[in-house]
């Protein structure tokens, strides 16, 4: 039979890695707290604090029961493997070669978790997506960079809600405004922060040329309530409604009750069209101008613009984080980590975990 002693010793390592810097008693303590809030008959008085609460007391105790499940497997994979050595049992190897994979994919997974620094990187995000240099090329690319990360969430079991996006002036889109609910939609999306290349042969060239064509990502974390951190005077702001277009295909309603909010002192502006009634969407935009301004006052307060969410630079010649070339050869490249592959097809439907993933490990490298 296969030696597994080594397999289960390092195995045995990372998890007790794993309940050090994922703090297992921290959580089991702050667990048996929140058991106690939610038992509370008044909890629901308070609607918003309620969820906030059930949504905490969920997270914990799904981190809790991982950490306890890994344990109790790992240690009846060892068990099983103790008692084969000594009744020299070679039936058990199949099932140990499964079990010592899958607990290796699940540290792998926890392990990502170490790599989130942030305050604010678990919660979900508020994505944009602008087309920049490159004209009808620019605008579609941008449209391919919506689908592709509409793709990505789908891929990971998260929610997307697209509050706008409008169109391009022949194909394609302007830019989006997305919403990705999920955990750590925001930490990973902050590795997709900047602008990306694009290079094929054009299909809105008559001669069929190669295009350069540039798109841009921006992201913050989307809080359901920054009140507590930033305070919006309505005297700041400009309101505008029009008509949606219903850019963006399926992924947009077409109302008479679009909003455009406007934020003066910082020019930020927002603007959603998919919800169903001018009311909706005010409150939405609302929200997302308050989710850019907290993040705002974060980088601000950290002095830390450039490292939380990279310089602004124009979306064009050499600025872009990834390159993604379908001609002359096929290649998407991350200009940061070197991380590359060449399929194109798969990254550009939605495979995008081992560049975010690369980044992270490259921002963690950047840190230390």
């Amino acid at each position: 039979m296969r030696d597994f002693a080594d397999d289960l010793a390092t195995l045995r390592k990372r998890l007790e890695e794993a309940k050090t810097y994922l703090d297992l008693s921290g959580l089991q303590a702050r667990l048996r707290a929140l058991e106690a809030d939610v038992g509370r008959p008044d909890l629901w008085d308070d609607p918003d604090a309620a969820r906030t609460t059930t949504t905490a007391y969920g997270r914990v105790g799904g981190d809790v029961e991982l950490l306890t499940g890994l344990e109790a497997r790992l240690a009846d994979a060892e068990t099983l493997y103790q008692l084969a050595l000594e009744e020299a049992d070679e039936s058990v190897e199949s099932e140990l070669a499964e079990a010592v994979a899958d607990l290796g994919r699940q540290l792998d997974s926890l392990e990502l978790r170490s790599l989130f620094s942030g305050d604010h990187d678990d919660r979900d995000a508020v994505a944009e997506i602008h087309a920049g240099a490159g004209g009808t090329d620019a605008q579609d690319w941008a449209e391919t960079m919506l689908r592709m990360y509409l793709r990505w969430a789908e891929r990971r079991g998260f929610s997307v809600e697209i509050d706008e996006a409008s169109p391009g002036q022949e194909a394609g889109i302007l830019s989006a405004t997305f919403i990705v609910r999920g955990r750590y939609a925001y930490g990973l999306l902050a590795a997709e922060r900047g602008v990306h290349r694009l290079v094929r042969m054009s299909p809105f060239d008559a001669q069929k040329r190669r295009q350069t064509s540039f798109a841009s990502l921006d992201a913050a974390p989307f809080l359901d309530d920054v009140s507590a951190e930033v305070d919006v005077d309505e005297k700041d702001l400009r309101i505008d409604t029009y008509r949606s277009s219903g850019a963006g295909g399926q992924h947009v309603n077409v109302t008479d009750s679009a909003v455009r909010v406007t934020h003066l002192p910082t020019g930020i502006v927002v603007s959603v069209q998919n919800e169903r009634s001018q009311h909706q969407n005010k409150a939405k935009a609302l929200q997302i101008l308050g989710a850019k301004l907290a993040e705002r006052q974060r980088e601000e307060r950290r002095a830390e613009l450039d490292a939380i969410s990279g310089p602004q630079t124009d979306v064009a010649w050499g600025n872009q984080i990834r390159s993604y070339v379908l001609a002359p050869y096929q290649l998407v490249k991350d200009l940061r980590t070197n991380e590359e592959t060449g399929n194109v097809d798969a990254v550009l439907d939605g495979d995008l975990d081992r560049f975010m993933e690369s980044y992270l490990r490259w921002r963690r490298a950047q840190e230390g």
